[in-house]
């Protein structure tokens, strides 16, 4: 059977490129609060309290920030190498463990890359007609509802995957009882 790619590694990486904090901290409140699936590919440490608050801050600070003239292009070294990390961190967690790697963060890094010059383009098109400002919270607005709504995604495809997952464990009445040589068999 062909496993299906899940591309809200990619798509939570799209997102980094243009807010580098903010799936980050979202992607941390949801293992916090035990909302990525079982098997996530997120990082142990991801899921502290510390971690949790300390994106939080970075994520609020990163969407005030971006408001003033002297904020740099997100594709400046330090700014892309930030979206690389976030979106390879995010998309891992949301990937399955065993393929956290390859399917999380490969996918989540090159989404942020990509986000990251595409949203540049779109921003400094949206300056020069809307300005700073404007352009900066309609930006903001699409990234918190574009991580919301891809949150939402995994949750649900989570969900279904355990749903299948227990259906495909559950015992039918065609199959022959099992036993150990701690029960009984009967007589």
């Amino acid at each position: 059977m062909e496993k299906s790619v899940n591309w809200i590694p990619l798509l939570i990486g799209l997102v980094a490129g243009q807010r580098s904090m903010t799936p980050l901290a979202a992607v941390a409140m949801a293992a916090r609060s035990g909302g990525l699936a079982r098997d996530n590919g997120a990082p142990g440490v991801m899921g502290r309290t510390s971690v949790v608050i300390g994106a939080s801050i970075l994520a609020v600070g990163e969407l005030l920030g971006d408001k003033m003239r002297s904020a740099p292009d997100r594709t400046v070294p330090p700014g892309l190498a930030a979206r690389l990390v976030s979106g390879a961190l995010a998309g891992a967690a949301l990937a399955p463990h065993a393929r956290r790697l390859q399917a999380g963060g490969a996918l989540g890094a090159v989404g942020a890359v990509v986000g990251g010059y595409v949203g540049l383009a779109v921003r400094k098109r949206a300056l020069r007609r809307f300005g700073q400002t404007k352009s900066g919270l309609v930006e903001d607005a699409l990234t918190l509802g574009a991580t919301t709504l891809i949150m939402r995604a995994d949750r649900r495809q989570s969900s279904r995957c355990s749903a299948v997952a227990l259906q495909k464990a559950r015992p039918t009445g065609r199959q022959p009882a099992q036993y150990s040589d701690k029960q009984e068999k009967p007589t």
